[in-house]
């Protein structure tokens, strides 16, 4: 997990700042002209603050611009007004396409890839053990200090477990640590670069490089232009949105916030993972271990990415079910065919889920908590004095529980249990590695008979870089919300039955 994750950084303000003068021109119906302000407005000194010149910042922005329209990142390069690549982008389709996460190029401060470093803490040590186990004589004992030679160095990582004082650090590139499926490259210029077919689109990179180089786009402006023009927008919110907006916003607190911007209904995709995880322990039963080995599944669009692009052999015993995210569209589209539908959650990649051409008829946008938060600030909406509806009931005690790390196959052994009297070995692979090396493990055959559970994000989706809090906080509202549930187990909520009829 990226060490920056929950901390209010200079990074995640000026995010923050972007997204929300988009939405403010949003909503407003701004002229595109208006958008080639927006990098003044963010960087309104006079002197550079963060970057080698002020120049450099604005351009930075004006590329943050562009991808939270939507936009390709190719138009970043282009040597003309941001009003101008905005008027021919809205002008055709304006529409999110692939790639997803993108490196801002000239953000990049091309951090070494992975290297060993002998810091101050040296003392030149009359045993110098690391020179002695180094394999291939790369550390010489010269005046001040051990030096390492990066020319030969193999970074096997030795002479940093055998120095006595702790002395030599392991140096690696933060977004390439995120990264659990070694998608971050470099190139021509030590730039980082993602290779997109290697790529998840977890969004793990964003929230873990320090220069804020790397970020994904966004349809905050779609989404509030839709529901300017008077559409009948809808929103499914997924069960980690307790919480993130402060201590002293509840659930329903949002819901009604969500209700004054012009969505004209709220559900909880929680609805959705009860029918998902009931789904899913049907197909336990009838198929494990007769009809296929193992059951893989989960809620994250990341893991069955990490299956397709890494692990391809297993992907046929990863449950091709709709996600919740695609069950609770579809709840809502039953009810109101007409209708848009708007995913508000903590994840990157549901935006790409929602291009997929299973997807991209259910579900129209996918914004993130962040954006959310972004677009109650361009609308001045203050979330603590919305006047509250009746309290939220549509999912039962495990189904709001599919946002921790575990819940995805605590909800499905439960119903297992409870229906088929059937007690599953189970499997969870926390984080983008662990999902990788799960796989392995299950192509394998290490793992048969399991239910396998895949999150791509540690802790959960209370981890995923669209959240506005800090992963083990997220958790906590999590588990108390998922208490305050009328439902324990999902074939008691009365509200699959409504969605049936």
């Amino acid at each position: 997990m990226s060490k920056l994750k929950g901390i209010y950084t200079d990074i995640v303000k000026i995010r923050r700042m972007v997204f929300a003068e988009i939405a403010r021109l949003a909503l407003k119906d701004a002229e595109c002209e208006e958008f080639d302000k927006i990098p003044y407005r963010i960087i309104d000194t006079e002197e550079a603050t963060y970057r080698s010149s002020i120049f450099k910042e604005r351009a930075i922005v004006a590329a943050r611009v562009r991808m939270g329209l939507s936009m390709d990142y190719a138009s970043n390069q282009e040597h003309k007004l941001l009003s101008e690549g905005i008027r021919e982008f809205l002008a055709e389709e304006g529409q999110l396409k692939e790639p997803l996460v993108n490196v801002i190029r000239f953000a990049c401060e091309k951090c070494p890839t992975n290297a060993h470093f002998v810091t101050n803490n040296c003392r030149k040590c009359l045993a110098h053990p690391c020179s002695i186990v180094c394999p291939v004589d790369a550390i010489t004992i010269e005046e001040n200090a051990a030096v390492i030679d990066q020319e030969k160095c193999i970074n096997c990582g030795k002479c940093k477990a055998a120095c006595p004082y702790e002395a030599i650090v392991n140096y690696e590139r933060p977004c390439a640590a995120a990264c659990g499926v070694n998608a971050i490259e470099s190139d021509e210029h030590m730039r980082a670069k993602i290779n997109h077919d290697k790529c998840v689109s977890c969004g793990q990179c964003i929230i873990a490089c320090p220069f804020g180089a790397i970020a994904d786009k966004s349809m905050i402006y779609q989404l509030l232009r839709s529901i300017k023009a008077g559409n009948d927008v809808r929103a499914i919110i997924a069960p980690s949105f307790v919480g993130q907006f402060g201590p002293l916003v509840s659930a329903e607190k949002i819901v009604a916030a969500l209700k004054k911007l012009g969505l004209n209904e709220v559900r909880e995709v929680s609805l959705g993972a009860d029918f998902a995880s009931l789904h899913e322990a049907e197909l336990f039963a009838h198929d494990i271990p007769d009809k296929q080995p193992y059951l893989g599944t989960s809620c994250c669009p990341s893991w069955t990415y990490v299956a397709d692009k890494h692990v391809p052999e297993v992907k046929e015993n990863i449950s091709e079910s709709s996600s919740p995210m695609i069950f609770a569209a579809e709840s809502v589209k039953a009810d109101n065919q007409e209708s848009e539908v708007v995913f508000i959650g903590p994840c990157v990649s549901k935006k790409l889920e929602a291009l997929s051409p299973k997807v991209k008829d259910k579900v129209d946008y996918v914004i993130t908590f962040e954006e959310l938060a972004a677009i109650f600030v361009a609308a001045g909406i203050e979330l603590t004095k919305v006047e509250t509806e009746a309290e939220i009931e549509d999912a039962s005690y495990y189904g709001r529980g599919y946002a921790n790390a575990g819940g995805v196959a605590a909800a499905i052994s439960q119903n297992l249990k409870e229906q088929y009297e059937i007690e599953p070995e189970i499997s969870r692979a926390d984080g983008l590695a662990s999902c990788k090396k799960t796989l392995l493990l299950a192509k394998a055959g290490k793992l048969a008979g399991y239910l396998i559970e895949g999150m791509a994000c540690e802790g959960g989706c209370v981890g995923g870089p669209g959240t506005l809090l800090a992963t083990n906080r997220g958790a906590k509202y999590v588990s108390k919300f998922a208490d305050q549930s009328p439902y324990k187990f999902a074939f008691e909520n009365k509200n699959l039955a409504k969605d049936k009829n």
